[in-house]
Parts: structure tokens; sequence; C-alpha cells
């Protein structure tokens, strides 16, 4: 068609320097042929799907048009909406998928007989309606799906071999959260020649869009021209926004009305739907016979001047117009109440408000920043603050930022993931995962430093978070004597950037903490720092600690004699009396390991921390001192199986390192000390 944008259709030599410069995408299971055409946001190749053995026209994105993971698999599942539609007059969607360099693809029939903007309908207003009604037949089940074409120009008209239009490309890589508003480095001249002034700014849109798209490829199918005409995409933006809606020829006038609601500036004011634009359709069909009228009516006066004084045949002349002029007139329904309205176009001056174009005129587009917050907002709810990469809310959030500093939802959003980041950090400190705690500060003070946030409410209160959960794991060191996790503590802070006060606070407080090896105060068993986590008694319990116990838990004595010694029933002995004298600070011997146990348990229970009996390899990791009478000690290890268990140590009876003796009865040579976990 006349009037087509440069730069809307692809020319050969464009196609051949490309085809010469750039290899074609490799795609399994495809061949791909030749270029077919290239844009802004993709090119399509003619190929071969090898399995079948059919031509098809295989869609590639441009890596810029989807540069992230995020968006190429929303792309896809848009593209697999879009493949479900099955209509008569939609291009149907074969396959989809990614080229061996990562880019979304989509493969559909190729239809050779070409666009309709490389046909010319001027003048055939019967085809020019038949198109129309075909292509609203097309939108119409495409709506009622809940699905936007965006996208509706004549290069996605295309004509199979029985030559019938059909509607294809619907507008994915245009629908919001995709694409950017437009620019004028932005989509080409082609899209936004059809584009509502709606979308062009960004906005969500319905099928009240696709309709304005349709009016103007009407008007070009009538006219040979665009209604609006610019050099770049921005400018032909700003016209469809602006500009009042064109007058068409006289012969096409019957037209204005339906133009003028077609492609009027607010959406409320176009047709609501498919079925309101197609009953308009219906009136101009039926009133098609006053543009007749008006032809004839300016032939009539063109032929009356060049016959002026030739009376009988001017006569003659007259009377056959008058004849015309009355069929045309009763022909064409003139009796109708609409009829001499056709013409009117105060709709035109009424849906072109001078505001609409402001939003297009800011310097940084509106879309992507939607997009960004959306993002943002998205992965937060997932929990993608850092990671992955190209998919988390501090990129997101940066990216919105450096689209629109000063918008409040950036600074709302900004906030928010600022305060999430301050979360994370505190609950990696609480966890001990420091690695973590240290990346999710950094990530935050980065983004202050980066959006000129550093002091605000929500950097402090991070800053606040942090100190609070630093001062609870170092009080948690603290109560378990942990003097190493008490100094990571305190190095921790450092790294996170507290106040250097508070990390000096810190170190003193870790500094206090008793290393290995040295007491834990006010311990009842004199326990002494061993390793992480745990102390140890350096002495076996006493007779006089196990006499407390024996009283207050009113414990009987386990036997302490052989089971065939006749001595025990005539002269038992129990702890109380071993066979020899002790004083209230001698090893407890005579009791059994479970009499061990049961002490640890009480114990715990009188002071609130948890002792028990130590394995054989906390026992040699820190020695005990038994006095001038060695005696073996108990520990928790059992022996082939748990009714024998593990006395460790030499002592004043037998000289082994670890005995494994009968657990339920007690021996002279045998106590036990405690170990207590931090």
């Amino acid at each position: 068609m006349l009037g087509r944008p440069q730069g809307a259709v692809m020319t050969s030599t464009t196609l051949e320097t490309h085809d010469a410069q750039a290899p074609l995408p490799e795609i399994r299971g495809f061949k791909l042929i030749r270029l077919i055409n290239r844009g802004g946001m993709s090119s399509v190749y003619l190929g071969e799907q090898i399995a079948l053995g059919r031509e098809v026209a295989i869609k590639v994105m441009a890596p810029h048009a989807l540069a992230d993971e995020t968006s190429r698999r929303r792309f896809e599942n848009e593209v697999r909406t879009i493949a479900r539609l099955e209509h008569p007059h939609v291009v149907r969607i074969h396959d989809v998928g990614r080229t061996s360099t990562g880019l979304p693809y989509y493969t559909m029939p190729h239809l050779a007989r070409g666009h309709l903007g490389r046909r010319n309908f001027k003048g055939d207003e019967a085809r020019v309606i038949a198109i129309l009604r075909t292509l609203l037949s097309a939108l119409d089940y495409a709506h009622s799906r809940g699905v936007v074409h965006r996208d509706v120009k004549a290069e996605n008209v295309l004509f199979d071999e029985a030559d019938r239009p059909l509607l294809a490309d619907f507008g994915i890589a245009l629908r919001r959260g995709f694409g950017a508003r437009v620019t004028s480095a932005g989509l080409a001249v082609g899209s936004t020649a059809y584009m509502a002034p709606e979308q062009a700014r960004g906005e969500e849109v319905d099928g009240r869009a696709d309709l304005y798209s349709l009016g103007v490829l009407a008007w070009e199918m009538l006219t040979g021209l665009l209604p609006y005409r610019a050099a770049d995409a921005l400018s032909m933006a700003v016209m469809h926004a602006q500009d009042p809606i064109p007058k068409l020829p006289t012969p096409l006038r019957h037209w204005q009305r339906f133009m003028n609601r077609a492609l009027a500036k607010m959406p409320a004011d176009r047709f609501a739907n498919v079925a309101e634009m197609s009953a308009a359709l219906d009136r101009i069909e039926r009133h098609r016979g006053w543009p007749l009228l008006v032809s004839l009516g300016d032939r009539a006066t063109r032929l009356g001047r060049s016959l002026r004084g030739r009376r009988g045949l001017w006569t003659a002349v007259a009377t056959v117009a008058v004849i015309g002029t009355a069929y045309a007139l009763v022909g064409g329904g003139i009796g109708r109440p609409d009829f001499l309205t056709l013409g009117t176009t105060n709709e035109a001056t009424a849906t072109s408000p001078a505001d609409a174009v402001a939003p297009m005129l800011r310097p940084l587009p509106e879309a992507p920043l939607q997009t960004a917050l959306e993002d943002a907002r998205r992965q937060l709810t997932q929990r993608k603050l850092l990671k992955p990469v190209g998919d988390n809310a501090r990129a997101s959030v940066l990216a919105a930022w450096r689209v629109d500093p000063s918008s409040q939802q950036v600074r709302e959003v900004l906030d928010a993931v600022t305060t999430a980041l301050g979360d994370a950090a505190a609950a990696a400190v609480q966890s001990g995962d420091d690695a973590k705690a240290r990346e999710y500060m950094a990530g935050a003070r980065q983004l202050g430093e980066q959006t000129g946030t550093a002091t605000s409410d929500a950097q402090r209160e991070v800053m606040a978070q942090a100190a609070k959960a630093i001062d609870t794991r170092m009080r948690a060191k603290e109560t378990r004597f942990d003097r190493t996790g008490a100094r990571a503590t305190a190095d921790l802070a450092r790294d996170v950037g507290l106040p250097a006060a508070a990390i000096s606070r810190l170190v003193s407080r870790a500094d206090a903490l008793p290393a290995t090896g040295e007491p834990v105060p006010g311990d009842p068993a004199g326990s002494v720092i061993g390793s992480t986590g745990i102390a140890l008694a350096r002495h076996p319990v006493t007779v006089g600690d196990y006499d407390r116990f024996a009283r207050a838990t009113r414990r009987e004595a386990a036997l302490c004699r052989e089971k065939i010694s006749v001595l025990r029933v005539i002269k038992p002995r129990s702890w109380r009396e071993p066979g020899f004298s002790q004083s209230d600070t001698d090893p407890v011997v005579c009791v059994s390991q479970a009499d061990a146990e049961a002490f640890a348990r009480w114990r715990s229970e009188q002071t609130g921390h948890r002792y028990r009996l130590p394995t054989a390899a906390e026992a040699l990791a820190l020695g005990a001192d038994t006095g001038d009478r060695p005696v073996s000690l108990w520990s928790r290890d059992c022996g082939p199986s748990c009714s024998r268990r593990a006395a460790l140590g030499a002592s004043w009876r037998s000289g082994q390192g670890r005995r494994v003796l009968p657990g339920d009865r007690g021996y002279d040579d045998i106590g036990f000390r405690l170990l207590r976990e931090l």
C-alpha cells in the first residue's frame, strides 16, 4: 500500500546484506534457509521442519528484546497461550523453543502470498469491508479468550493459498512486562503507526486497542495512506495521541463517523467491542449509495458547464441526473434518521485531549519502570534478594531507580528490598551463617550507596537490626562460654559496619570469657572449658556430692561385689562402704553406670544446665585428676551391647586404660565425672 512508513518493511537489499554478514541461527530439528524479515525485536526466517519436511516461518527474538531468563520464560508461556487459539483466520503456532544460543523462537506456517502491506485495495470498498469482517472475526475469537493481539498492522495480515487473510504474530513482545513504552530508539515505526495512544504510553490495554489498530488499517486500505505519518516512532506516537483525527476524502466521507469512533484518543470513546465495530460496518455497507449521489452531482455540474448554450441536450442530461439522484436517495435509505449524520466529525475534536501526549514526552519510559517494580515485588515474595543474577530484587529495584529516582513507588519498593535484606542478614547472624550475613549486609549497604539512600530510615533500621542480632548472638556465646564464637561475632560486627564503639565493647566481652582449659565460672562441678560447646570436670564426683544426691532421690545403693562372691551376702559393699575408708572429698566408687547417669540428670535439674557422662573421645581430650588412689571413670560408650559399658583410665586395681564391664553394678575402683553441654 502507498504511504507506508519507512522502516516498516525490510528491503531485499537489507536482507541480502544481513545474510552476508550474520550466520543463520541453529535450531534442533529445523534447517534454516534464509532471512525473510527483520524488525526491532525479532527476525523471521524461512526454514524446513526436518521431521515433517514442511516449510515453516521461524520467528527468533532478538537478544535485547528478552534480556533475562524471567522475561524469556514469560514469553514462552505467552506463546503457548497463543498456540491454543484455533480459528480459521488466525495463523497457528507449531512449535516453541530455544536456539542453540538460548534465544526464544516459535514456528508457524510459511504463507508465501505475502502480507496486506503489499496489496492495493484503494477504491475497492467491498474487499476492504470483507477483510475487516474477517479480521474482526479473528479478534472476537481471541478477545473472548482473554487474548489481546497488541500488534494489528498490515504486515501481520497474511494471505494463504486461497487468498484468505489470516491474522498473525500476536504482539507477545509488546505485552506489559516485556517491552518499553515507545521511545525514539524503541519500536519500529511500522508498529507505532497502528498503535493506540494508551499502548504507546505503556498502560494496560484491552481489546479496544486492537480495534484502534484495525481502524488505522481500514484507513490505510481505503486511502492508500496512513492517517498519520512521521519519521520516527516517538513522533508517530505523539501524533496518534495529540493530533485531531484527519478527514477522509469526499468520496469516502461516509466512513468518517466510523473512523471517528475507531480512532478516538480515549478507549471509552471507541467501539466497545467487535460487535459494535461490525454493526458500524453494516451501516456503511447499507449507505454506500450516498457517495454515488455526490459523485453524480459533481459530474453533472461539470457536464452542465460544458453544455452551456445547448438547451435541449442539457435538459436531457438534467433529466437523467434527477432520475439517478432519486434512485440513489431511495436506494440509499435517505429516510433513515442517521443517514445525514454519517459525515459528522464532532468526535474528532472531542477525543484528542492535549495532555494525552505528556506521558510519552517524559525523558524516561514508564513501562520498564513498572516491569522492574513488578519483578522486584515478585522476587521479594520469592525471597530472591541477591540471587540468581538477573532475577533478584536488588537488581530489579536498582533498575527501577535508574529509570525514575523520584518515583514514590520506587522509594517504597526500595525501602521494602532494603528491609528484606536487613531481615535476611539478621536471620543469618542468628543462625551462624556469617557468609550470608556479610553478603546481605553488603547488598543493603551497596544499594543505599548506589541510590543515595544510605541514611534513610530503612537503612538505619537495617543497622539497628544487625546490632540487635549480633548482641543476641553474643549473649548466647557468653552463656555457653564460647570464646571462639564470641570473637567471631565481634569480627562479624566489624565486617557489617557496626560503629567502632560497639565493636570495642563486643571484643571486650569476648576476651572476658575463659579460654580452653580454664574453669567455668561458678560451675558446681568445677568444669573447665573443653572443645567447642562442652566443659568437662577434671575431678570425679565426690562421696559428699553423691551423698546429697542419694538422700534427695532416696536412690538405693548398687551392689559392689561379684555375684558369685560369698561376701556379697555376709559383708555387702556399697558406695558408703567400699571396703576402705573415704572422706567426703574422695571420688565416689561402687556406683553403677546407671547410678552415674541418674546423678547427671539430677544435677541438670538442680542447676538448669545440661550434664551427662562424657564419651571416650571427649574424656581423652581432657584428662582427669582422680587423686592419690586412682580410679577408672564410667563413660557413655557401650560395649558389644549396651548392657556393658566402658570404664576409662587405669585404676589402683587395674592398669588397663579401657575396660568394658556390666553397667548394672558398682566396682570399688570405678567412679565417674560429668560433662556439661554449653
